[in-house]
């Protein structure tokens, strides 16, 4: 079916979705990071100047 290049078709494919997996996974960790620095900021009493000024 995919001939004699099959395993290099399978494995760029195999590649490409690691990549993509770990990307993920990334983004979702450091998003959790991101929020939960920014909880501890709240906490603190640090100030978000998009919080606006009337808060």
């Amino acid at each position: 079916m995919l001939g004699e290049h099959g395993f290099f078709i399978l494995a760029s494919y195999g590649v490409s979705a690691l990549a993509l997996g770990a990307l993920a996974l990334s983004t979702v960790l450091q998003g959790r990071s991101v929020r939960r620095r920014l909880a501890e900021m709240d906490a603190r009493g640090v100030r978000r100047r998009s919080a606006g000024r009337d808060r």
